[in-house]
């Protein structure tokens, strides 16, 4: 396993104004050595870390030897989100609601310049990962040369902010926040298809209990166990924040990104709709000839983009061969 490396910056000034006194940033480096292979930056998930590949690697089926994205012909790197608390209890934030995807995407590229490597050979990432790769590409729009956000979006939804305030509400105010918080976001990252054909209303006990009741108790258990409150409030609330156009004109920043951008959306997603990102790429088509649109078909809705395996590889093939 890649040993976890941590850069520290003092007074770190934020997107809001405040300054934040200290930021630990940490990462994980794997394959080719940094500058000697083109690199590729792999953005983690709401609950995620830089532990990509291996046996514990989230995305161990598209990360690795001989795998899509080759460590044999690639150098991966992948940064924890700071707040994360991966491996590291004094990496935490409290001020959760300074931070915004487009202060972690600044941070992220402090950290690409300690490399000192100017170009990056893509930068993917789904969900929370991937919109801070599309922050990522509007900080820098002439560094990367391709943008891959997965099951994402350039901007919050309203559908969005609303689950995201009541996670906050759930996190906040329950007895057991992350448990429940995160038995509420499962049912956001599937689809009522998906839970069907996986348990036909079976139950799981005597007593009554249904296996959808003890899976997402499972869940909510299991995330209890491994995540703290302030990493779930940090990384929630980083959802809402995206919007590259904040104060910029929309024309313009689309028109500044010279990445190849593939979007690729999940059919039945409903936490980043396909709708959605189908738009996203009917307005960046306007205006650039090297944007292309995929679509992952699955009944698993938003977790798609971490079990249709198959289907990612086919679509991401032929970016990375």
């Amino acid at each position: 396993m890649s040993k976890i490396q941590k850069i520290v910056f003092q007074n770190v000034p934020l997107q809001n104004g405040v300054v934040q006194a200290k930021v630990i940033l940490s990462y994980q480096l794997f394959g080719q050595p940094v500058g000697s292979a083109p690199l590729v930056v792999v953005n983690h998930a709401l609950t995620g870390n830089s532990q990509v590949i291996g046996e514990n690697g989230w995305w161990q089926s598209l990360i690795g030897e001989n795998k899509i994205i080759d460590t044999k012909k690639y150098a991966v790197l992948a940064f924890n989100i700071p707040g994360n608390g991966y491996q590291d209890e004094e990496n935490l934030i409290e001020n959760y609601q300074d931070f915004t995807t487009y202060d972690i995407a600044n941070l992220f590229w402090k950290g690409i310049d300690s490399f000192k490597v100017n170009q990056v050979f893509a930068v993917i990432g789904g969900s929370l990962g991937g919109a801070i790769a599309w922050e990522m590409a509007a900080i820098r729009p002439k560094a990367i040369a391709n943008l891959i956000p997965v099951a994402t979006n350039w901007k919050a939804s309203d559908w969005l902010i609303g689950n995201v305030l009541i996670q906050d509400l759930i996190l906040n105010n329950s007895k057991n926040p992350i448990h429940d918080a995160r038995i509420h976001a499962m049912l956001l990252y599937r689809t009522p298809e998906s839970l069907q054909e996986k348990f036909h209303n079976k139950l799981q006990n005597s007593d009554g209990l249904f296996q959808v009741e003890s899976w997402l108790f499972h869940h909510g258990e299991k995330l209890h166990n491994r995540f703290q409150l302030s990493a779930y409030k940090l990384m929630n609330h980083l959802l809402k924040t995206t919007d590259i156009f904040k104060n910029n004109n929309k024309s313009d920043v689309i028109k500044s990104i010279s990445s190849n951008i593939h979007l690729i959306s999940v059919d039945t997603d409903y936490f980043f709709t396909a709708n959605e990102i189908k738009t996203a790429f009917q307005e960046v088509k306007n205006y650039k000839n090297n944007a292309f649109y995929h679509e992952i078909k699955s009944i698993h809705g938003h977790d798609a983009f971490l079990i249709e395996f198959e289907q990612l590889n086919n679509i991401l093939k032929p970016i990375f061969n």
